[in-house]
């Protein structure tokens, strides 16, 4: 009978695939659409957003739910990213 004391070598990290620019779509679900934001002045007339940020006037700000989120790139909250979305009706 053999007894080794010690620990079991690490694991190697896998790698997260990041979806290539020949992927699939993924699928998601549109959960709310509003218009775009308008300033938002406090009382002294002052913009109260630390950012300047402008919303085109023609624009919509979708809320959009993807079920599996191991499809989006691990960086999707530090990268830039072009977005396309496609519309098809139920």
């Amino acid at each position: 009978m053999e007894i080794i004391i010690g620990t079991i070598p690490p694991l190697k990290a896998q790698e997260q695939k990041l979806p290539s620019k020949g992927s699939p779509a993924i699928d998601a679900e549109l959960l709310h659409v509003r218009p775009p934001r308008k300033g938002t002045a406090g009382p002294s007339g002052i913009e109260r957003r630390n950012k300047q940020a402008s919303d085109p006037r023609i624009g919509r700000v979708l809320t959009i739910m993807v079920p599996d989120a191991r499809l989006l790139p691990s960086d999707i909250d530090t990268a830039k990213y072009d977005v396309s979305i496609r519309f098809i009706r139920r």
